[in-house]
């Protein structure tokens, strides 16, 4: 390893433990983040229910669980579950896209004003 790259490596390890300076950028950042979180936390969540939703109804039509489970007319419901899970799926964008626009009107000032300091510095 030659000198210069012994330096590098020392200088990357020496980084990792000392304190950092809290900059506006980082409250910028965390900022940004309280915004997005809770919107795309919900998007994670819901969408993946309604995709075990819309399997559920999948797997009544497609397989012999209906049988095993005892219903009778597994056709009924597994396309009226399909239906509900996938009408989740369809409306989870939209919910989404609520959420944060609701949030980005309440941090909006915030988060200008932050920026503005930070640019004019």
């Amino acid at each position: 390893m030659n000198k210069n790259d012994q330096y590098f490596l020392v200088q990357k390890i020496r980084t990792q433990y000392t304190e950092k300076e809290h900059t506006g950028l980082d409250e910028l950042k965390e900022l940004d983040t309280k915004v997005k979180r809770p919107a795309n936390v919900f998007a994670y969540i819901f969408g993946s229910i309604s995709a075990i939703i819309m399997g559920a109804g999948m797997s009544l039509v497609m397989t012999d669980i209906a049988e095993t489970v005892g219903i009778q007319n597994p056709m009924l419901y597994g396309i009226v579950i399909g239906i509900i899970g996938m009408f989740m799926a369809i409306v989870n964008y939209p919910i989404y896209k609520g959420i944060l626009g609701s949030r980005r009107k309440k941090y909006a000032d915030k988060i200008i004003a932050l920026s503005d300091k930070i640019m004019n510095k």
